[in-house]
């Protein structure tokens, strides 16, 4: 607590001044957490002086609270100490001296805030903005296509950043410039150089495939750590039904699993449909027995797929590839498909998805249709971020989907009855095949 506080003072957050009259206070509490290293053992206790920014007005004590994040699609990592101790404010705000060091002096005053403070709405806003800017005076440009990311390009030199909140990724084309803009940084904020990159939000890189230590956690506090594995994610012939089975004794331990699963899939898309399928709002909810069983078989497969990764690797390819594929009506609860595709660039997958349709499909045109509007969609994405990266796509992007009639509807002008209401999905994806962005070609089911 003490060097918490001490931060505070350093920092110039607030000065004490009388309480003005009708004012909101904002009042606060000392929050204890654990700091934990990559590999999930203890580093040291942290504490924070939280603000309970839930008691501010609207309009009166904040206004913008949006903070922009890097994709987990998108190499030294960097940690800003106290980040959110950074950020200016454009209000006025007040709030209740530290519990444990209210000065025995002036006990009736309160902190006028110079500077942010955790708990506050627009506490991640002030942040990222303080920080956007000074990246603009090293040089830096904001990726049009993607907030977070930031680009440095003079002459031969290039270096990227990406920022998640107080934690940052850069990488560079020579190690003087890495050195460079690392001082820049440690010189502005309290920066701490974590060295390689090896972790970034719970993701474990290394040159080869390796069990990440949360799966084993994950396995041990399931009680599956010694389970028989088995060859796949998902029992293909079972599907999950909100009202079958019994309910679960413990849902939590349904939910916890689950829940944590979804982190799994940055790095893992074998297992994104099953997870997308343990996961619906509406097995979450009332988790029964068949949904438990489906669980533990994604555990089993996981126990037996440990050492799994993602592979990354160096490609002469620079070609944008994506397949599609939907399911029709699969849920016997809403009767809605799943959607799902995967983009390669070059030999190497780099953005993938499963996702229930947000409505229901009249035909398998339609929804095979839909999943094309998807894929299509993360195409165009990748398509503005990969020249912001410096690379250059010289042919359109090729888009396979098993469905002939779905790729027909990507050409044809002609509207008909039974599509007239995917109209969106109809003229997005005709948009970017007539300018040659992409082309949507056929795939057989088996290939």
């Amino acid at each position: 607590m003490e060097e918490e506080y001490a931060a505070l003072l350093a920092n110039q957050t607030w000065d004490l001044v009388p309480r003005p009259p009708g004012c909101n206070v904002v009042t606060g509490k000392w929050i204890w957490t654990h700091k934990r290293r990559a590999d999930g053992t203890l580093d040291r206790y942290k504490a924070r002086w939280v603000l309970r920014g839930f008691t501010q007005r609207p309009g009166v004590d904040y206004d913008e609270t949006f903070s922009p994040v890097v994709k987990p699609a998108t190499v030294r990592t960097l940690d800003v100490k106290n980040a959110f101790l950074h950020g200016t404010l454009t209000e006025t705000v007040y709030c209740s001296q530290p519990t444990g060091f209210v000065d025995p002096s002036l006990p009736e005053m309160v902190c006028r805030l110079n500077k942010s403070l955790y708990g506050l709405k627009e506490a991640p806003q002030a942040w990222y903005s303080r920080f956007a800017t000074f990246l603009v005076t090293l040089g830096f440009t904001e990726a049009k296509s993607h907030t977070s990311l930031f680009v440095y390009r003079r002459g031969d030199e290039t270096a990227y950043l990406m920022l998640y909140m107080d934690d940052i990724v850069l990488t560079a084309s020579s190690q003087q410039l890495l050195q460079r803009i690392i001082t820049s940084l440690q010189q502005e904020f309290a920066t701490k150089d974590l060295g390689v990159r090896h972790h970034f939000l719970g993701v474990t890189v290394e040159p080869r495939p390796s069990g990440p230590p949360l799966l084993h956690h994950i396995l041990e506090r399931a009680g599956m750590s010694d389970c028989n594995p088995c060859s796949t994610p998902v029992d293909t012939q079972a599907k999950l039904s909100k009202d079958v089975g019994t309910p679960v004794a413990d849902p939590t331990a349904y939910r916890s699993p689950a829940g944590v699963l979804q982190y799994f899939t940055f790095t893992r898309p074998d297992i994104t449909y099953t997870v997308q399928q343990v996961c619906l709002c509406l097995h979450m909810h009332d988790p029964r027995e068949p949904h438990l069983t489906a669980l533990k078989h994604l555990l089993r497969y996981l126990r037996g797929t440990v050492d799994h990764g993602l592979l990354l690797h160096r490609s002469a390819s620079s070609e944008l590839v994506v397949y599609t594929d939907a399911d029709w009506a699969g849920c016997p609860d809403t009767r809605r498909s799943t959607s799902g595709y995967a983009v390669f660039l070059g030999s190497n997958l780099v953005s993938w998805s499963s996702k229930q349709q947000p409505v229901v499909s009249r035909s398998s045109v339609e929804a095979e249709y839909r999943a094309v509007a998807n894929g299509v969609a993360e195409a165009a994405w990748l398509r503005q971020l990969l020249p912001e990266l410096h690379i250059p796509l010289a042919k359109s992007t090729l888009v396979y989907c098993d469905n002939v009639s779905a790729v027909y509807l990507s050409t044809n002008p002609v509207q008909h009855q039974r599509t007239n209401h995917v109209e969106i999905d109809l003229h997005f994806v005709r948009d970017r095949v007539a300018i040659s962005d992409v082309r949507v070609l056929h795939i057989p089911t088996t290939s």
